[in-house]
C-alpha cells in the first residue's frame, strides 16, 4: 500500500513527527487514503508527544472524527502544524491539537457537511436530519478550540469560510503562526458581534460536497479569488498583441 503519511524522528527534540498528506476516508479505495484502522495501529506504536504536519483537501467526516478522538485520547502532547491545507473534514483532525500552529502560506477551510441519499420523502427527510447532526457535531470540535459561538461557526460553514494564516490565528481555529516570533500574540477579539447575531440556522443553506478533494478545493478557491479580482485585459485582444509580437 502506498501510505500518505510517514513517521520521522527529529533529531533535534527527540519527538516523533507525523507527515499527514492525503484525502481522510472510512476505507482505502486506493491505497492512498488515512483511514482509521491503519491510523490507530500506526499511532499505538508512537507513544509520548506527537508533531502533526498536516495538509489534506478532508474526506469522510466520520472518519475525521475517528482520528481526532484517537488524537485527542493520544498520551502526549499533540502539536499540529498545517503546512498546506486544512479543508473540510481535515479541519476537524486540525482541532484535534493541543496547540495548532499554520504556516503563512497555508489555508483552512470549513464548509457544511453533504450526502447522497436515495429513497422516497421520508428517506431524504431523515437525511437531512442527519446532516443537521452531522453539523452539530462539527461545530462542537471547532467551538472547543476557536470559543466561537455556534451560531457564528454555522453561518461560517454554511458560507464555505477560507481563511489564511492571520484570520484562522484570529477567529482562534489555530493557537500561532509557525515561523512567526510573536506567534501567539496576534489574536484579536473578534465576537464583538455574536449577540446581534441568530441562534438558528437558515432552512435554505446550501451542502456543499462532504467529499473534498484537491481539484474540487482548487476549483472553489480559485472561483473565489477571481471573483475577488479586479478584470484585466481581456483574452482576445491579449491574442492578437501576441500575434503581432510573432510577425
Amino acid at each position: 500500500m502506498n501510505k500518505c503519511w510517514n513517521w520521522v524522528k527529529n533529531e533535534e527534540t527527540a519527538e516523533t513527527e507525523l507527515v499527514f498528506n492525503g484525502p481522510i476516508s472510512e476505507e482505502s479505495w486506493l491505497g492512498d487514503e488515512i483511514t482509521p484502522g491503519i491510523f490507530r495501529d500506526e499511532l499505538s506504536k508512537h507513544p509520548g508527544n506527537l508533531t502533526v504536519w498536516l495538509t489534506s483537501p478532508g474526506g469522510d467526516v466520520f472518519a475525521a472524527s475517528q482520528i481526532y478522538a484517537m488524537l485527542k485520547n493520544h498520551n502526549g502532547k499533540i502539536t499540529v502544524k498545517i503546512d498546506g491545507i486544512a479543508a473540510s473534514a481535515a479541519s476537524v483532525v486540525a482541532m484535534a491539537g493541543d496547540e495548532t500552529l499554520i504556516s503563512p502560506t497555508a489555508m483552512l477551510m470549513v464548509h457544511d457537511p453533504a450526502t447522497i441519499a436515495m429513497g422516497n420523502k421520508a428517506d431524504m427527510e431523515k437525511a437531512i436530519t442527519l446532516l443537521d447532526e452531522v453539523k452539530e457535531s462539527i461545530i462542537n470540535a471547532y467551538e472547543t478550540k476557536s470559543h466561537l459561538s455556534r451560531s457564528r461557526i454555522a453561518k461560517m460553514m454554511s458560507d464555505e469560510t477560507w481563511m489564511n494564516a492571520k484570520k484562522a490565528m484570529q477567529l482562534g481555529f489555530v493557537d500561532g503562526i509557525l515561523f512567526s516570533d510573536n506567534q501567539k500574540n496576534d489574536k484579536t477579539d473578534d465576537n464583538s458581534d455574536e449577540k446581534n447575531q441568530k441562534t438558528d440556522t437558515s432552512d435554505e443553506e446550501k451542502y456543499t460536497a462532504m467529499q473534498y478533494y484537491p481539484s474540487t478545493i482548487t476549483a472553489s478557491l480559485l472561483k473565489k479569488i477571481s471573483a475577488e479580482t479586479p478584470l484585466g485585459i481581456p483574452i482576445d485582444q491579449l491574442e492578437k498583441r501576441l500575434a503581432l509580437l510573432k510577425k
